[in-house]
């Protein structure tokens, strides 16, 4: 199918695509494409106008500033899983980079377009949450900093405003004792997360001083297992610890978990623990 008519503006830098979005209500931002192309193809979206991001330069990249990552909006999957930086600073991060799509998509899809987009069964919104990222959105009148937990709001919807663009988002760097892990049950088909589990974990005088689980898949948003969390704070992480915790996660997914043809909810909810305690497990050999 064809898409639908629109007018196409090319954006030079991130004020000027403020302006675009401000001038022209209804207006949709083009980066990677991968979720919007597909959208106007099936005539689900019919934006008046598409501005071109694609171009700003200060949008891309990987960056240190002290104890944090700073990476731009137009940073693409396959850069954030070939990122040294990454490896060493925020190793869930590339981990879930690599685990995205095929090669086609890694290559031109981009991190703001996968969150903004906010598909529940995505990798990297999960691997954000688990590490505490801060998202940084810029609107024709100036720039705010949003946390994880505010930022994504439910199923495709996020705190970026109709006249916003996300600009960067933030982690911070692993610190010593810390071990990260990002783990899923792939979806054969379109290799989106049946069930994604990011977990950090940080080890002090041989106890688990703190634990960040987030799930993907399971419900609407990414969400923090905190009954996992809470009860490893201050234990031994052994095999029997981690599998105990694991258990837990059903606290954390309330009633609505979602399901499809291919994992009913009943079958998600039954294998969540099993995911749950592969991520522990990996994070806390790494830390």
């Amino acid at each position: 199918m064809y898409a639908p008519e629109f007018d196409y503006y090319r954006a030079g830098s991130v004020a000027e695509a403020a302006d675009l979005l401000k001038n022209h209500p209804g207006a949709k931002l083009l980066a990677g494409g991968h979720s919007l192309i597909p959208l106007l193809k099936l005539r689900l979206a019919a934006p008046p106008a598409l501005i071109d991001i694609g171009r700003i330069e200060d949008l891309r990249g990987v960056t240190v500033n002290g104890h944090t990552v700073r990476i731009g909006a137009l940073t693409t999957h396959a850069d954030l899983a070939a990122s040294k930086t990454l490896q060493e600073q925020c190793p869930a991060l590339s981990e879930a980079a690599r685990q995205i799509g095929d090669p086609a998509v890694r290559n031109r899809g981009t991190i703001g377009g996968n969150v903004a987009h906010a598909d529940p069964a995505s990798d990297l919104p999960t691997a954000l949450m688990a590490v505490g990222a801060t998202f940084t959105i810029a609107g024709a009148d100036g720039t705010r900093t949003v946390g994880a937990g505010d930022f994504f709001k439910g199923m495709m919807a996020t705190a970026i405003g109709e006249h916003d663009l996300l600009v960067a988002i933030e982690v911070p760097s692993k610190a010593a004792g810390q071990g990260m892990a990002y783990v899923k049950f792939v979806h054969p088909a379109s290799r989106y997360a049946v069930i994604g589990v990011a977990a950090v974990v940080t080890l002090s005088g041989g106890a688990c001083a703190a634990a960040q689980v987030a799930l993907g898949g399971l419900v609407a948003k990414p969400t923090r297992a905190t009954a996992v969390e809470q009860v490893l704070a201050g234990q031994v992480l052994s095999a029997e610890t981690i599998t105990r915790a694991a258990t837990l996660v059903s606290q954390d997914l309330g009633r609505d978990i979602l399901g499809d043809l291919y994992a009913s909810a009943e079958y998600r909810k039954a294998v969540a623990p099993v995911w749950v305690k592969r991520a522990l497990a990996a994070a806390a050999a790494r830390a």
